[in-house]
């Protein structure tokens, strides 16, 4: 994904737009579940990723039997089960390889957050920013 049809770098906000759409993607494709929002902030050589209602529908079962733990396990499941797609879509994307996923979730909110550790920062094209006196 390296370059755009016109054949220039991607900016930082380019990439992280694709990113949000393959993770909306890769949960609609394998949890069958499409989180309310995706949020990606890329920072140097790490990836910053918020799923906000991440639970899918059999955890929210468990948690309303008042089975919080197993309804964790499944999460940890479900994350590790993941994980491998999640690096290659973002390595796919961003041309750099994945060195490390950490990942937690919060039943309670609903919210996944990920940090994900690249070998180096993507490279992206500087866009002009404002400068106010």
């Amino acid at each position: 994904m390296g370059t755009s049809s016109s054949g220039q770098k991607p900016t930082q906000g380019q990439l992280q737009r694709q990113l949000v759409q393959k993770v909306q993607k890769l949960y609609r494709d394998k949890l069958n579940h499409t989180p309310s929002d995706v949020t990606c902030q890329l920072l140097d050589d790490k990836l910053m990723v918020v799923i906000e209602n991440s639970v899918t529908k059999p955890e929210q079962l468990l948690l309303q039997d008042g089975d919080p733990e197993r309804a964790a396990q499944i999460r940890e499941d479900l994350i590790a089960a993941i994980r491998p797609e999640m690096a290659k879509l973002v390595e796919d994307i961003l041309n750099r390889d994945v060195v490390d996923i950490l990942s937690d979730a919060t039943l309670e909110t609903g919210r996944t957050g990920l940090v994900i550790i690249l070998s180096s920062a993507p490279d992206v094209r500087s866009t002009a920013k404002a400068t106010s006196k």
